[in-house]
């Protein structure tokens, strides 16, 4: 049996998602089953996968509460109906930086997501530590990770640790690091949507219509 672990970087994936509904010239693609996707990949990790646990990793942007309070509540939405897959969410926050803005010769206000990356690097650490996986699949292009697999790879060389690059996401630098990886297609993005009605906690979840 070969335990598998899927590491989400959600924002990485979102903007996949966003980019393949448009190449697609569908509304969207947003409404993501991330369960069934991680799932239908097993098979190439190896004849024996199993899910062992998916983790999604994101942030609430409640900066933007007061201008477009949807955004956050579709987020909200769609963070629960990843939970009644069983999938464990992990949130981490916006900061606030001031830039200098070269256009009208001020500082302004901007936000950035923070903590995620290390998030992500921290549960890696934490499971093979626990030895509760036997492979690890990162869903991110994101260099940021690279740093944490190279020595992981040192560190527990029994282990599998490869990266899913999201539709036009792939990255040579992780590829080169972890040769096994492999790129999600944005037709698979189609393939695996939530249906428009998912039930969760006495409650019943609506797709968003904007979606």
């Amino acid at each position: 049996m070969n335990r598998t672990t899927f590491i989400i970087d959600g924002f990485n994936l979102y903007h996949s998602v966003v980019k393949a509904s448009t190449d697609l010239h569908i509304a969207s693609t947003k409404w993501l089953d991330i369960n069934s996707l991680c799932k239908s990949y097993l098979p190439l990790i190896s004849k024996d996968a199993i899910i062992e646990k998916i983790y999604y990793f994101s942030a609430l942007a409640n900066h933007l509460q007061q201008r477009h309070p949807d955004k956050i509540k579709r987020h909200l939405l769609f963070i629960n109906a990843l939970k009644s897959t069983g999938i464990v969410v992990e949130l981490g926050r916006f900061k606030e930086k001031e830039v200098y803005c070269d256009n009208c010769k001020k500082l302004m206000v901007k936000h950035e997501e923070k903590e995620t990356d290390v998030a992500m690097s921290a549960k890696i650490f934490e499971i093979l530590i626990k030895n509760e996986t036997d492979t690890i699949v990162i869903i991110s292009g994101d260099t940021d990770l690279a740093p944490v697999i190279r020595t992981t790879k040192i560190l527990y060389p029994s282990k599998r640790i490869l990266f899913g690059f999201p539709y036009k996401r792939y990255n040579n630098e992780l590829k080169k690091i972890s040769p096994e990886s492999f790129s999600i297609s944005k037709e698979q993005y189609v393939n695996f949507q939530f249906p428009n009605k998912i039930k969760f906690n006495n409650q019943v979840l609506i797709k968003p219509s904007q979606w």
